[in-house]
């Protein structure tokens, strides 16, 4: 992977942390930073489970990694929050 793959890897995942965040129902009570982290974690896992099942290099746009992506960081967003809520 090249520098400019991973500046393009850390900018989606921030949309990809959002995109999570506005899937989960109600309100989380964690940073934006925090779902931002989880984001670009879960976009880069996404990218490598799509690779792991064939569906990484696809003609046009990638749907099926998109919607792994999002669904990781709506889980992982979702966990962190409720983790939060137990603590507080």
């Amino acid at each position: 992977m090249e520098i400019t793959g991973i500046f393009t890897a850390i900018i989606i995942g921030l949309i990809i942390g959002a995109l999570g965040r506005l899937v989960v129902p109600g309100k989380q009570n964690i940073p934006i930073w925090l779902t931002l982290v989880i984001g670009v974690v879960a976009a880069l896992i996404g990218t490598f489970l799509a690779a792991a099942v064939g569906v990484d290099e696809t003609p046009g746009i990638d749907w099926i990694e998109l919607a792994l992506q999002i669904g990781l960081a709506a889980a992982g967003v979702a966990a962190v929050a409720g983790a939060r809520g137990r603590r507080h």
